[in-house]
């Protein structure tokens, strides 16, 4: 099995003012598109490379590979910004960061992986996890796998499979080429329509042993980045993606919501106390999560930059400020859709974006309540029933 080759390969600017205008021309190129995406369900290959170009596809890559294998909260950030503008889009950019799964890889085949280059777009299905059929020098993978967000614009698909005992629940991935997996339409929702989360199929398709790998196991390679908890940062580039939409929430109720008034006449709703007290209590707690959110992924950032030990009270903690981060802005934006009255249900108002895609992260089985809970159950040293938590 061979990685893509260099010819469809996109690089990354050079870093500094070059990659900075290749990032603002991305964003400015979304608030074009974005109404696109949604209405096609899938952000295409050719805005997947604005996006390459701004190093987002690199931000996971080892530096030992070319890559910049950068502080999470700085990629975290750039997901913020851009579900600002899209948050399904900004949901597909944070598989920028998935390449920190290929750390579990044997060095030779992240070697082949990024001999082209370290501007790699990685997607995939995990679940529900298949049985694959064991051949001499790897495996068979059949089946159907959900929620194949950002597979349109992929260069490797990965698939989950059952593991043995050594995976302690968690998938062992299976990483294709994305021409050798077969992407089925079936994305039919109303939020985060824009991710092309579709249905992958394979039918006996042969992967090298070599190319699977336990999601959030041992890294092989020793670089800060590949020290910090995967599991929780895969659940931290999802859960950013409410925040953009919940700043995007509110600065609309704010910039342009309070100016209006109701059909019925009397006074701007801006003046009005409900109005005020909704808008400034949404503001206090989108920016405590968010405080809290940053201040957690800086601190773990430290330890994983000192080779010190992350606990798994430390990991837990860091989940907790993820989940909290997308329930807290969901709340958020209901407030906002609550502020801005009846107008607010017609498709086309600017609230219904964010409305629409800001809702799903906290339905993530990664952010889901239970993810709340079983933080507390860390805390107290009681049975933990998620599997691989934190």
């Amino acid at each position: 099995m061979t990685a893509p080759t260099a010819k469809k390969r996109v690089s990354a600017e050079p870093e500094g003012p070059a990659r900075e205008a290749a990032f603002a021309d991305a964003l400015e190129v979304l608030k074009e598109r974005r109404d696109e995406f949604n209405d096609q369900g899938f952000v295409p290959r050719d805005y997947i490379d604005l996006l390459k170009k701004a190093g987002l596809f690199r931000a996971s890559t080892p530096k030992r590979f070319g890559g910049d294998a950068i502080n999470p909260a700085r990629f975290l950030e750039r997901i913020e910004a851009i579900s600002e503008i899209d948050p399904a889009t900004g949901w597909v950019a944070s598989f920028g960061s998935a390449l920190q799964y290929f750390s579990a890889l044997p060095v030779e085949t992240q070697e082949e992986i990024y001999a082209d280059g370290p501007d790699l777009v990685y997607a995939g299905g995990h679940f529900p996890m298949q049985e694959a059929e064991e051949v001499e020098g790897g495996y068979l993978c059949t089946g159907k796998w959900l929620f194949g967000s950002g597979c349109a614009g992929a260069d490797l698909i990965g698939v989950g499979l059952k593991g043995g005992p050594e995976a302690k629940g968690k998938p062992v991935t299976a990483v294709f080429p994305a021409d050798q997996v077969e992407i089925v339409t079936n994305w039919d929702v109303s939020g985060m329509r824009a991710t092309g989360s579709n249905e992958l199929v394979l039918d006996k398709a042969f992967v090298p042993k070599e190319w699977t790998f336990i999601r959030g196991g041992e890294p092989k390679i020793d670089e800060p980045l590949n020290r910090y908890p995967g599991v929780a940062y895969a659940a931290q580039v999802l859960s950013v993606t409410s925040l953009g939409a919940a700043r995007a929430a509110l600065d609309y109720t704010r910039e342009v919501g309070a100016a209006g008034s109701s059909i019925t006449g009397g006074q701007k709703k801006g003046d009005r106390g409900t109005y005020q007290m909704g808008l400034a209590q949404a503001e206090a707690k989108v920016r405590s999560a968010r405080a809290f959110f940053y201040d957690e992924t800086e601190r773990v950032w430290a330890l994983a930059e000192a080779d010190a030990e992350i606990s798994p009270e430390t990991a837990a903690i860091l989940r907790l400020a993820t989940s909290n981060l997308a329930h807290v802005c969901r709340e958020a934006i209901l407030t906002c859709f609550d502020l801005a009255g009846t107008g607010a249900i017609y498709r086309n108002h600017p609230l219904q974006r964010y409305l629409q895609d800001g809702l799903v992260p906290a339905q993530h089985a990664m952010l889901q309540t239970n993810t709340i809970e079983a933080t507390g159950a860390v805390l107290l040293g009681a049975q933990v029933t998620i599997p691989s938590f934190p």
